[in-house]
């Protein structure tokens, strides 16, 4: 089974990190398919776990190659992380959580359908005004729904910076890294507070070691090699599919 799991979370680090994302929804998405059976606190732990692993080289990248604002990383996420820990803090039922993420995985896959067939490929030229309030706000909305569910919220974030003409596309995929990061770390936090983390060596271990090299090698050359978009589209098949059966339990 690990083995299997290993090549999955590979592919799906090697494709998500290119463009900034961690790949948290597609983790939960695949943890979910009852054929590996895991418990839901361990998906929420290895799903940030994984998250943090990736997305913390694509941030050093971004900022490294000045494709990360600071004032508006932090205008986004001053209100998103202490939401993150409050939702990964409340007490949650089994039922619940696959209730709500049933429910961000349909929307993440409906985003990613988005960004597949109607996103063009034009510059984005960023608005000459921006209403950080409003966007803090958003971001804080989002931070929430990522602490309790174990999703790092770009790839809801992103398609919102890229509708308000936030910034260039590299800076939002760099500002998209710098929000999961910080609140899966919170998310993270939350879950510590309330002694619910679920590491179970054997397993995550494998995982986070997939999704280090894959995310290492997408920041890198994924761009070059594969069809981003495409990828895209297999994952987001799989991310409805996942959501629409939680749905149906």
């Amino acid at each position: 089974m690990i083995t299997e799991l290993c090549i999955l979370f590979f592919i799906v680090a090697l494709a998500y990190s290119a463009a900034g994302f961690g790949g948290g929804s597609s983790y939960l998405a695949i943890l979910s398919l009852p054929l590996w059976a895991v418990d839901f606190q361990l998906m929420k732990s290895t799903a940030l776990l994984c998250n943090v692993a990736v997305v913390t080289g694509g941030v050093y990248h971004f900022y490294k190659s000045g494709h990360l604002p600071m004032k508006k990383a932090w205008q986004l996420s001053l209100v998103s992380v202490p939401l993150a820990f409050i939702g990964s803090y409340l007490p949650m039922k089994q039922a619940t959580f696959f209730l709500l993420l049933g429910i961000a995985l349909t929307l993440a896959a409906l985003l990613m359908c988005y960004r597949l067939f109607f996103e063009k490929d034009e510059p984005v030229i960023p608005a000459s005004k921006s209403n950080g309030i409003a966007y803090g706000i958003i971001g804080g909305a989002i931070g929430l729904l990522s602490g309790m569910t174990g999703i790092g919220g770009g790839i809801y974030l992103s398609p919102v910076l890229r509708l308000g003409k936030y910034d260039t596309a590299k800076n939002i995929a760099g500002l998209s890294s710098f929000f999961i990061l910080v609140n899966s770390i919170a998310g993270l936090a939350g879950q510590a507070a309330k002694h619910a983390i679920v590491f179970d060596v054997k397993f995550a271990g494998p995982l986070l070691l997939a999704v280090i090299a894959g995310g290492q090698l997408g920041s890198r050359v994924s761009a070059k090699v594969l069809k981003p978009k495409w990828v895209a589209g297999a994952t987001a098949v799989l991310i409805l599919y996942a959501g629409i059966q939680m749905l149906l339990k």
